[in-house]
Formats: C-alpha cells, sequence, structure tokens
C-alpha cells in the first residue's frame, strides 16, 4: 500500500443559519456532558454512491433541509462558552449564529474509500471539517460535503463531544435526512415524528452528590486553575496506521453465544455487544501480544437514559452515557491458549461490566477515569469503543439512498474500535479497527479463525 494521491480541494466554505426570527438560547451543560468536556470532537463521515449527482442539484438541497432542521436542533447552530459571565460552559446560541459548511471535491475512489479493505487512516483526515475551539469558545459542530465527480458523496459532520452523544448526533442526522428528502419528493417538508424532535429541558437531569461541581474543580484544576474549553491534545496518526472494517454476521455472534454457553454454567449476559466486544478484545489483545503481565485498559460507555430513576425521555438532547470497564486489567487471562479461554475471559469481563451498569455507579463512573488516567503507564494498551449498533445509522437517507458506508473517523487517534448495525440490514455488526499495518495483519487472521 503506497503513499496516497488523494487530493481534496476546498471548494467554498459557508455558514447556514437557522430560518429567519429564529430565537436566542442557552442550554448549560450537565454532569453528563462535563466529563467529556476536553476530549476530542467524534468525525462521522456517511459515504453515497450516486454517480449521476451532480453539485447543482446536491448542495443547495443540503444546505436548505439543513437550515430548517436547525430549528429543531439550534444548540447545534452555537457555540460553546465559559467566561465570567457563565458559572459553568454553556451552549449559546443568537440569531446570527449558524453551523459552518465546508463543500470540498475530491479524485479519491469512493468505493474504495468505502470499502471493507485496508486503506491508510490518514486519507480520511481531509475529508473531515476542523472543529474551532480556543480557551473562551469552541463551536458546537461542522460540516464538509465533499464531492466524489461521477461516483457520489460523503456527508462529514464534527461534533463537540461534550454536546452530543451518538444517540442525538444519530437523531439529529436522521432529522436533516429526513428534511432534505422530503423537500425532494414533496416540494415541502413534513413535520418531524416524535422520534427525531430533540427533549432539551436539563431540569430533569438530578444531580444530588454534586458530580457537576466536582468534575468543573477537577476541569479548573486541570488548566491551571483557569476556566479553558481547550481539548486535550490529539494523538498524531502515522502513515503506518490502516482502517478495515470487519464484520460478524448474526450467525457468527450466534455461534461464539453458544460456545459460551457450552463451555460455562455461569449467568452471564451474552447480548450482542458483549459478544462482539469481548471478541474484538481478545484479537486485539493477541494481536498484540507481548509479556503476559501488561496492562491493558478496557473501556465503554453506555446510554443511561433508561436506565435512571426517573427515566430520561429517549429524544433527551445531550450526553447521557456513562463509561465502565477497567484501567488495569491483566493480557495474561485474554492471552491464554486453549478452548477459548481468552475469548471467555472476556466474556465474563465485559458481562460484569454491563450487569455493573447502574444509577447508583454515576458518580464513580465519572470521576474515576480522572485519576486512572494520571497513572496510565505509557504504552499501555486501551481498549475503547465508538458507535453502537442501536442507533440506526444507515437509516441517514437524504432522498439518494441510504449510506453504502459509515466510519467513525476519530478511532483513529485512541485505539478505539467503532460499533455499528450492519448496512445491509441482515443484523449483523461492523467492526471500524484502525492498527499499525502489521498488528492489523494479526488481528485480521485471528478474527476469522472464528
Amino acid at each position: 500500500m503506497g503513499r496516497s494521491n488523494i487530493t481534496v480541494n476546498i471548494l467554498e466554505v459557508v455558514r447556514v443559519r437557522p430560518p429567519p426570527h429564529t430565537v436566542s438560547l442557552t442550554l448549560p451543560l450537565t454532569f453528563f456532558d462535563l466529563g467529556w468536556l476536553k476530549f476530542h470532537p467524534i468525525d462521522r463521515v456517511l459515504f453515497y454512491h450516486v454517480p449521476e449527482l451532480t453539485p447543482s442539484s446536491l448542495i443547495p438541497k443540503l444546505k436548505s433541509s439543513l437550515s430548517a432542521t436547525l430549528l429543531h436542533y439550534l444548540p447545534l447552530a452555537g457555540r460553546l462558552v465559559w467566561d465570567q459571565t457563565y458559572t459553568k460552559p454553556s451552549i449559546v446560541s443568537s440569531p446570527d449564529d449558524g453551523v459552518y459548511v465546508t463543500v470540498a471535491e475530491s479524485n479519491g475512489d469512493l468505493s474504495r474509500l468505502a470499502g471493507d479493505k485496508p486503506r491508510p487512516a490518514t486519507e480520511f483526515h481531509p475529508l473531515v471539517p476542523e472543529l474551532h475551539v480556543s480557551d473562551e469558545m469552541a463551536r458546537v459542530l461542522a460540516v464538509q460535503i465533499t464531492l466524489f465527480p461521477n461516483q457520489g458523496f460523503c456527508l462529514a459532520v464534527t461534533s463537540h463531544h461534550a454536546v452530543l452523544d451518538g444517540k442525538t448526533t444519530s437523531m439529529f442526522l436522521k432529522a436533516w435526512a429526513h428534511n432534505c428528502k422530503q423537500e425532494q419528493e414533496c416540494g415541502s417538508r413534513d413535520a418531524l415524528t416524535y422520534d427525531l424532535i430533540p427533549f432539551m429541558d436539563r431540569t430533569v437531569v438530578q444531580d444530588p452528590t454534586g458530580i457537576e461541581t466536582k468534575l468543573l474543580t477537577m476541569w479548573v484544576s486541570a488548566s491551571n486553575n483557569k476556566r479553558s474549553l481547550k481539548l486535550f491534545p490529539s494523538k498524531v496518526v502515522g502513515e503506518d496506521v490502516v482502517r478495515v472494517t470487519h464484520r460478524l454476521t448474526r450467525e457468527n455472534i450466534q455461534k461464539l453465544r453458544e460456545r459460551v454457553v457450552e463451555t460455562t454454567r455461569a449467568e452471564l449476559h451474552l447480548s450482542t455487544f458483549v459478544i462482539t466486544y469481548a471478541y474484538v478484545i481478545t484479537c486485539m489483545v493477541k494481536a498484540r501480544g507481548g509479556d503476559p503481565t501488561r496492562q491493558v485498559c478496557v473501556i465503554f460507555a453506555s446510554d443511561f437514559r433508561s436506565r435512571l430513576n426517573p427515566p430520561l425521555p429517549s429524544t433527551y438532547f445531550g450526553n447521557c452515557i456513562v463509561g465502565t470497564g477497567d484501567f488495569d486489567l491483566k493480557a495474561e487471562p485474554i492471552l491464554e491458549e486453549g478452548q477459548g479461554l481468552g475469548f471467555m475471559s472476556a466474556v465474563e469481563s465485559v458481562s460484569g461490566w454491563v450487569k455493573g451498569l447502574c444509577s447508583e455507579n454515576i458518580e464513580k463512573s465519572m470521576l474515576s477515569p480522572f485519576e486512572a488516567f494520571n497513572r496510565m503507564e505509557p504504552g499501555r494498551q486501551v481498549i475503547s469503543v465508538s458507535g453502537s449498533t442501536r442507533l440506526g445509522i444507515y437509516g441517514s437517507d437524504f432522498g439518494w439512498g441510504k449510506p453504502v458506508k459509515v466510519e467513525i473517523v476519530t478511532i483513529d487517534k485512541d485505539e478505539a474500535v467503532s460499533l455499528s448495525e450492519s448496512g445491509d440490514g441482515t443484523g449483523g455488526v461492523e467492526i471500524g479497527v484502525c492498527l499499525k499495518k502489521d498488528e492489523m495483519e494479526r488481528f485480521g487472521e485471528l478474527f476469522y479463525l472464528l
């Protein structure tokens, strides 16, 4: 795999505002948001294969439907601020605000980029827009539309992690797609369905133990005792890092589940997520190899909207995810050979973490990563998850069909894997992985030993 000759040329950058006469809005962050305040933005890219599409039939429709969608998702047009006016970071949107949209053109091969085989991870970076962040202000959302002449286009959305989780992002994308498709097919837009209208009342989030205050104190301390919205530095992604999509079919997952049931009598939680993530952990740890006593950090986040008491509406806007896992696992039990012992160890761990998800553990889950990251040794393997198989991201049809592929670009920055439902609707799972080329080859060999 040689050096890429792909070019991406920016044609224009425009600000798309909500419809006229939109009111101003201020939305304070909750402790669910504050936990992600300094983490890098999430970059999603949706690829659409539409060879006959022309810029004149695409760009105006995407812009006008985005404007209409911002009427319901007004915070996305705004900015995150944290100055002396606000005791905590808040999203502020005024009638003059809007989402910056970059329109670009590429000579790349869309089918190859949207494929599953190894591709240099850095090839995807020019396809995503930059999100402006400073000490005092951060944009909430940025969009890039990249045209591939006679092939189709890709739509990239970069979102601030302290404002949107995966659920909210997928709601927004599907609402935007709904408006765009209706505009083309009917010449007008039907009202959004209930499941796409965000619920923005922040008073429903209760914080009896003062998690918010503790998080704010930690962030101020981490920024030399000043208020700052600047993000943690992102890891530089090398030219030797490749991106691959692996797949587990419904039958693969059931086969792995049956293997677990045949091996143990323990009452384990054997959901599709548990089976998939445990299998990925096993392959990643074995692909890295090395000293069995080395430490491995395994973490993931879970949607807590329905786990709270009382539960939040499923359409709640913002973050409502809580992380769990173990920062101090040993590689040894997962590296164990014979009769799937390593996989069984991973299943037992992930099952236990899922079973432990409850509202009583929220404070510990929100605060403990600060201490854990501070004591993390250089070179420790960190495995985390971005995305979910429950978001229905492949339902984002803007009027030109469903995306042929969805990628979460930012997994290349922090050894994360991405999970999504299979785009073909067969009930399988798509697993995005970014690793150095030699390690990826070992991962692939292990993955297909099913």
